[in-house]
C-alpha cells in the first residue's frame, strides 16, 4: 500500500504537467494579507508577490476548493476536537515525537547538500532522542548542546543542486507544492520511518495522528485566512515566502 501511494502521487504529478500543459493567463495579483516566516515576522507584500510562479492558477484554485471543502469538514473538527481534549504537554511530546522521525531524512538531505556536519548533528540527535528520549517524546539532545535544527527534504536539496524556478501546484489532500518540491516529496519517502512499519494499521495511525498533529500547529493561522481579501493568494504567496526563506537558508548554512 505505501508503494502505491507513493506510484499514485508521482501520477498525480504527471496528470497534473499533462492538463496544465498550456499555461493559464493570470490577471494583476490580489491584495492580500501575507503570512509570516519561520521566526513570525511579517513579510512585505510585495517581497510575497514577486516570488510568485503560479501559471495554473485556474487549476491549483480548483483543487484549493476541494481541499478547503475536506479541511473544514473532516481535518479542522479533528484538531480543534485534539486540542480541547488533550493536555498541551502531550501535545507537545507528539510534535517531539514526529519531528525526530524527521531526522533520518534531514540528515540524509543535508549531506547531500555538502554539509557532512550539520548530517552528523542531526543523526547525533537522533540517535539521543530516540534512546534516552524516549523515541523522541522528549528532547534530551538540546539540553547536550546538539541544536535542534529545521527540517531539510529533497525538495530543498534539488534547489540547492540549481533547481530554483518552480511551478506552484496545489495538490488534491496534500496541498501547497512546487512540481519540484512534489518530486522531493516523493524522494523523500523511502527515508520515512513510518514507511518502515510493517503493520498498516499502526502505519496508518500514525499518519492519521501526524497530519492531526500539523492541523492542530496551523490552527493560529486561520483566523488570518479568514481575514484576507483572497484567501487562496494568501495561502500561495505565505507558502511560497516560508518556502523560498528555506531554500536562501540552505547556501548560507553549507558551511561546516
Amino acid at each position: 500500500m505505501r508503494a502505491f501511494g507513493t506510484v499514485l502521487l508521482a501520477m498525480i504529478v504527471l496528470a497534473t504537467a499533462a492538463c496544465a500543459s498550456h499555461p493559464i493567463q493570470q490577471g494583476a495579483a490580489p491584495a492580500v494579507v501575507v503570512g509570516t516566516d519561520d521566526h513570525g515576522k511579517f513579510a512585505s507584500e510585495a517581497e510575497a508577490i514577486s516570488s510568485v510562479f503560479d501559471p495554473w492558477e485556474g487549476f491549483n484554485r480548483k483543487i484549493h476548493r476541494f481541499n478547503d471543502a475536506a479541511d473544514k469538514v473532516v481535518l479542522r473538527p479533528l484538531a480543534l476536537g485534539y486540542k480541547k481534549i488533550t493536555p498541551e504537554p502531550f501535545q507537545a511530546g507528539v510534535s517531539r515525537f514526529f519531528s525526530n522521525l524527521g531526522m533520518p531524512a534531514t540528515a540524509v538531505n543535508r549531506a547531500l547538500q555538502g554539509r557532512p556536519g550539520h548530517a552528523a548533528t542531526s543523526l547525533g540527535r537522533f540517535a539521543v532522542n530516540t534512546t534516552v528520549g524516549i523515541v523522541g517524546v522528549f528532547d534530551p539532545a538540546s539540553r547536550l548542546g546538539l541544536p535542534r535544527p529545521d527540517g531539510e527534504d529533497f525538495g530543498q536539496t534539488l534547489a540547492t543542486w540549481g533547481w530554483r524556478e518552480s511551478r506552484y501546484l496545489v495538490l488534491p489532500l496534500l496541498g501547497p507544492r512546487t512540481v519540484r518540491d512534489a518530486v522531493g516529496f516523493v524522494g523523500d519517502q523511502p527515508l520515512s520511518p513510518l514507511g518502515q512499519i510493517q503493520d498498516s494499521g499502526t502505519a496508518s495511525g500514525l499518519q492519521l495522528l501526524q497530519t492531526i498533529d500539523m492541523r492542530t500547529r496551523l490552527l493560529r493561522l486561520d483566523q488570518f485566512r479568514r481575514d484576507a481579501l483572497d484567501e487562496y493568494a494568501f495561502v500561495r504567496d505565505a507558502w511560497i515566502q516560508r518556502r523560498n526563506h528555506q531554500i536562501r537558508q540552505d547556501p548560507e548554512n553549507n558551511r561546516d
